[in-house]
C-alpha cells in the first residue's frame, strides 16, 4: 500500500466535518484509499458510515473538510457531476425497476443512454448486448437475463443492483450494506464478486458481519461518534481492544 504524497491515492478524504444542527455527524474525518482496494467501514449505529458515503456521492454537503478522487475537489460538485467523475453509489435497499427484466433494467443503465437525447438515439447495438451479456455473468444472472426483476430473490436483487452500476464503469463503488438480508450461499458468492470487481475498480463498502468483512476487506476503519476509533487489516481490527469495547462486544 503506497503511504507517499495525497496524489497516490485514488480518494483522500482530509477534515471532514459535517453538523446537523450543532451535532457532529461526522468530526474532522480523514482517511485515504488506494487503487483497486477494498476499503470497509464498520461501527455501531449513528458512528456516522451512511453519512460519509452521503458526502463523498455529493448528497449532503460538509460543512468543513476535503474530498479529492483523482485529485479533483467533490466537495464542490453536484450529485450527478460525482457520478459522471466515476463513483458509484449502491444505497442499502435496491433501486431497480422491478416491472422491467434483468436484461432492460441494465441496458436502462448502460451508459450511453444518459440524458434525455442519449436515451432517444439510444441503439441496442450488438455491443451493448454483449456487455450486458458479460455483466449478468458477472453477477450470477446469466440465466435470469429475461426474468422480471421483482421476480428474483433479495440477494440477486442486490446483484443485479451491482450489475447496474458496474455497466456504468465506474472507477469507486461504493456499497452500503450489500449481504444485508442475503442467504449465507448468497453472502459467500458476493464475497467472490467483490474480489472479482476490486481487480478493475475501487470499493468502500459499509458492513457489520464481520465474518464477510474478513472475506472482503484489505482495509477496515471503524468509526465511533463521527470519527475513526481504529484502521488497519480485519484481523488487526479485530483485535483492537477500544473496537472489542465499543463495537465487537456488543
Amino acid at each position: 500500500m503506497s503511504q507517499g504524497s495525497n496524489t497516490d491515492f485514488i480518494l483522500a478524504v482530509e477534515g471532514l466535518t459535517v453538523s446537523f444542527d450543532g451535532f457532529k455527524a461526522v468530526n474532522d474525518l480523514s482517511f485515504y484509499v488506494d487503487q483497486n482496494e477494498i476499503r470497509v467501514i464498520i461501527g455501531p449505529n449513528g458512528a456516522g458510515k451512511t453519512t460519509v458515503l452521503d458526502l463523498i456521492c455529493g448528497r449532503t454537503k460538509a460543512t468543513d473538510g476535503s474530498i479529492r478522487f483523482r485529485n479533483r475537489e467533490l466537495t464542490r460538485l453536484k450529485e450527478h457531476q460525482i457520478v459522471k467523475a466515476g463513483v458509484g453509489r449502491k444505497f442499502q435497499n435496491p433501486s431497480i425497476y422491478p416491472d422491467l427484466t434483468v436484461f432492460e433494467n441494465l441496458e436502462i443503465s448502460y451508459p450511453s443512454g444518459r440524458g434525455v437525447f442519449g436515451s432517444l438515439a439510444f441503439k441496442r447495438t450488438a455491443e451493448v448486448v454483449a456487455r450486458i451479456e458479460e455483466i449478468a455473468g458477472r453477477i450470477f444472472l446469466s440465466e435470469h437475463l429475461h426474468t422480471q426483476a421483482d421476480l428474483l430473490s433479495h440477494g440477486q436483487k442486490q446483484w443485479l443492483e451491482i450489475g447496474m452500476l458496474l455497466i456504468q464503469k465506474p472507477e469507486l463503488l461504493m456499497l452500503d450494506e450489500p449481504v444485508a438480508g442475503m442467504s449465507v450461499n448468497e453472502r459467500r458468492q458476493t464475497a467472490v464478486l467483490l474480489r472479482e470487481i476490486a481487480k478493475e475498480h475501487t470499493m468502500i463498502v459499509i458492513e457489520h458481519d464481520m465474518q464477510f468483512v474478513a472475506e472482503i476487506a484489505d482495509k477496515v476503519t471503524v468509526l465511533h461518534q463521527g470519527r475513526i476509533l481504529a484502521e488497519g487489516s480485519p484481523e488487526k481490527v479485530k483485535a483492537d481492544p477500544k473496537v472489542i469495547e465499543v463495537y465487537l462486544g456488543h
